[in-house]
């Protein structure tokens, strides 16, 4: 199975090892894109950081989607290449994945966790949750001179890798929109996927979307699948496992050459 998730907007502070290699990252395929992307993102950063490049800083809080409370993360991008690193596990800090809870796992879910689960990131297209990057901020929404709109520019790297690394089996997308918009399963991988949108059920009829409380529940069902052991090789194996973990699942029409839907629908946030 492949899991694929966000990454978040909270990341920790600092790196804690060596410097980024990424030669040493996972999906090596990957290199050349994100050594372009990387060069990019350093480059306007440093522009902007510049007190020699008048507006510069602005454009690049713009292309960043960045506020001007911000501008302290254009510093950091600047030296990417410089900084100490960490395990992407523990770079990403928001909702999603303090539900995870990757550091309080048996060892057992926490290597399927490794072996399983991709993030995807403006910047690096996709990573391990083992691979060692710095803090960052890119998000997917970022335009980057020389490389354009992120997400057009990994949807034209990105599925020959993904795809092979979704094997034979089920897949598990919970992206949000904006990433998942960088890779759609082809045709013949779309019937093995499975994507999942959260709805908050406020009384009998009642239902809303989730936003802050979606990642968590993303992360708590990530958490559970891996806790429980479960190898689904089907998407309706995936399925399966979900409603054996007690998540009230209901499904959506399905559509041919279209990933299957899921709702849960969850009445406690």
């Amino acid at each position: 199975m492949l899991i694929l998730l966000p990454p978040s907007e909270g990341k920790a502070d600092t790196g804690t090892g060596r410097r980024l290699d990424l030669t040493r990252l996972s999906l090596p395929e990957l290199t050349p894109a994100r050594e372009e992307v990387l060069t990019a993102l350093m480059a306007l950063s440093a522009a902007g950081r510049s007190e020699e490049t008048a507006g510069a800083g602005d454009a690049a809080l713009a292309a960043l989607g960045l506020t001007a409370g911000q501008r302290g993360e254009l510093a950091r991008n600047a030296r990417l290449d410089r900084a100490a690193t960490a395990p992407a596990g523990q770079v990403y800090t928001g909702v999603l994945y303090e539900a995870l809870g990757l550091a309080t796992l048996p060892p057992g879910a926490l290597r399927a966790a490794r072996r399983s689960v991709l993030v995807s990131s403006g910047l690096w297209g996709a990573v391990r949750l083992t691979d060692r990057i710095p803090p960052y901020r890119c998000p997917i929404g970022a335009r980057l001179p020389g490389v354009g709109a992120l997400s057009a520019y990994w949807r034209g790297v990105l599925s020959p890798v993904l795809t092979a690394a979704a094997g034979g089996g089920p897949v598990l997308d919970l992206r949000s929109a904006a990433y998942a918009a960088t890779w759609t399963p082809p045709a013949e991988l779309a019937g093995r996927t499975v994507t999942v949108r959260v709805l908050h059920e406020r009384r009998p009829g009642e239902r809303t979307v989730v936003s802050h409380f979606n990642k968590a529940t993303k992360g708590r069902l990530v958490r559970d699948l891996l806790l429980a052991g479960a190898r689904p090789r089907t998407a309706t194996a995936l399925v399966g496992a979900l409603r054996d973990l007690k998540y009230p699942v209901e499904e959506q029409p399905v559509t041919a050459g279209r990933p299957r839907r899921v709702d849960v629908v969850v009445t406690d946030l």
